[in-house]
């Protein structure tokens, strides 16, 4: 089991980056985060959350400059190409599908008009 730890992430960040490294702990998205943390904010929790975002600001370590390698950067694209033999290959599943529920089987229906 790989142990993560809270960084903050200062290149993703809007203000000290503790959304954007909350976000990387928890693996979702800091928009989610950040939206979140408002309606907890605006929600009652007012004080707390603003001095709870400040002591982690303070007390957490910035992710270091080896740490920010390819995947901060997100999954590498796919071409064009590769979209369009996906697109194909569903669409060409998808016809499959189509065809096997709209084919009018005449050996069932006979069957069922034999039970009946």
């Amino acid at each position: 089991m790989v142990m993560r730890k809270f960084h903050l992430d200062k290149t993703n960040g809007k203000l000290a980056g503790v959304c954007s490294g909350l976000a990387n702990y928890l693996g979702v998205d800091a928009t989610f985060v950040r939206i979140g943390m408002v309606v907890v904010t605006l929600l009652g929790a007012f004080p707390w959350t603003l001095i709870a975002y400040g002591v982690a600001a303070w007390a957490a370590k910035p992710k270091d400059a080896s740490a920010y390698g390819m995947e901060s950067f997100g999954p590498a694209r796919t071409s064009t190409r590769d979209l369009h033999l996906a697109t194909r290959d569903i669409d060409r599943r998808m016809a499959e599908v189509e065809t096997y529920v709209t084919n009018s089987n005449t050996g069932l229906a006979n069957e069922i008009e034999k039970l009946r």
